[in-house]
C-alpha cells in the first residue's frame, strides 16, 4: 500500500519541489519516480536528447547545494515522522558520482516527452499542475505580504497619532482640579 493514499498527485509531487537559484526544480530521482523510470534512464534520455535541456530547463547541482538540500530533505522527512533527528544529516551511503540534477517546470515537461512512456504522459499533468499551484500559492503570499506592510504602515501611522492626542489630553486629565468660585455680584441696584 502507498503512503499517499489519501493525497492527490499533485500534493505529494509539491512537497518534492525545491527553490533552488531561484527556481521551482524537482530533483532527477524523484521526477524518475514520479514517470515510472529508473534514474539512470531518466538521465541517459537527457543526455541523448541534450538540445531540448538547456540550462533553463535543467542544471546540476554544486556539492554545497546538494549537501544542503540533503540536510533540508532530512530535517523535512524528520518533521514529517514525527522523530527527533539530528540537525546535520550525513550523505547516504550509496556510491554517488554526480551532483544530482534537477528539473524546472518546463525541463519536468520535456522530459516526459522525451520518456515517451504512458506513465510519464500521464504523471506529466499533475507534475505540472504541482508547478503551477506552487506559483499561485507564491504570488498569492506576495500579495498577502504587501498587504499586511501597508497595513502596518497605516497602524504605525495610527500609532504616531493616537501617541500625539494622548499627549495633547494628558494635561487635561492630570490638571488639578479648578477651585470654587466667588459668586458673582449681581446686576443693578441691590438694597
Amino acid at each position: 500500500m502507498s503512503k499517499h493514499i489519501l493525497k492527490k498527485p499533485e500534493e505529494v509531487i509539491e512537497t518534492k519541489i525545491f527553490i533552488i537559484r531561484g527556481q521551482k526544480v524537482i530533483f532527477d530521482h524523484d521526477l524518475a519516480e514520479i514517470y515510472g523510470v529508473p534514474t539512470k534512464r531518466l538521465n541517459e534520455q537527457v543526455k541523448r536528447n541534450s538540445a531540448r535541456f538547456p540550462s533553463d530547463f535543467t542544471f546540476r547541482l554544486t556539492p554545497s547545494e546538494a549537501l544542503e538540500l540533503l540536510q533540508l530533505r532530512t530535517q523535512a522527512a524528520a518533521l514529517k515522522d514525527g522523530l527527533m533527528r539530528s540537525q546535520f544529516a550525513t550523505a547516504s551511503k550509496r556510491n554517488v558520482r554526480y551532483s544530482p540534477a534537477v528539473f524546472t517546470e518546463h525541463g519536468s515537461l520535456m522530459a516526459a516527452n522525451v520518456l515517451n512512456s504512458k506513465q510519464a504522459v500521464r504523471m506529466s499533468v499533475y507534475v505540472i499542475r504541482a508547478f503551477v499551484r506552487l506559483r499561485e500559492i507564491f504570488v498569492m503570499n506576495q500579495i498577502l505580504e504587501k498587504r499586511l506592510s501597508e497595513i502596518e504602515k497605516v497602524l504605525l501611522g495610527h500609532n504616531v497619532g493616537l501617541k500625539d492626542l494622548y499627549e495633547k489630553i494628558k494635561p487635561l486629565l492630570t490638571s488639578p482640579p479648578l477651585a470654587p468660585q466667588q459668586p458673582k455680584r449681581k446686576m443693578g441696584f441691590h438694597s
